[in-house]
């Protein structure tokens, strides 16, 4: 059985790769390459301002967007794919809206509410962030949100352009 998933993407660091724009097309290629995902939709890529803790120093901007995946992976088998491919671009977990080669977050599973200490789906911020929701509107506009209950399109409303 398949499911429909929706990740977000986002760069703010480069690597041996290239810029932050070339380290998130790559990783879609990356993950079009597990047997078990499918690509079916990739939004635009959008340049945002980095989201800091207070007193923290400025970080450069983000490259962030979406995608849609088809995959047979159970919901905590996507995000261990994601953490390793995060690994493979050379992510490092040191501290919590750090910079960061790449960044993937697992937003919705099909209509799925997951609530447990690994995982949590819907992802819980993604209705406050606007480099979230803009993306997702354009590529699934008609997905509902399993606890919001309206669609993406509608959540995305109250945000405004990321383009800087």
């Amino acid at each position: 059985m398949t499911e429909l998933c929706a990740i977000a993407l986002g760069s703010n660091l480069s690597s041996e790769i290239g810029d932050s724009e070339k380290i998130v097309r790559s990783a879609i290629v990356q993950l079009s390459s597990f047997s078990e995902i499918e690509i079916i939709r990739v939004s635009r890529w959008y340049r945002t301002k980095a989201i800091t803790l207070p007193n923290s120093p400025p970080q450069p901007d983000y490259i962030n967007g979406c995608a849609i995946l088809k995959t047979s992976l159970q919901p905590l088998q996507l995000l261990q794919l994601l953490f390793h491919t995060e690994q493979m671009f050379g992510r490092e977990r040191r501290e919590r809206w750090g910079a960061r080669t790449l960044d993937l977050d697992l937003l919705l599973y099909g209509d799925r509410q997951i609530d447990n200490p690994e995982l949590v789906i819907p992802h819980p911020r993604m209705c406050d962030r606007a480099f979230v929701l803009l993306p997702l509107a354009e590529i699934a506009a008609d997905w509902i949100h399993p606890i919001a209950g309206i669609a993406i399109a509608s959540l995305a409303q109250k945000h405004t352009v990321l383009d800087l």
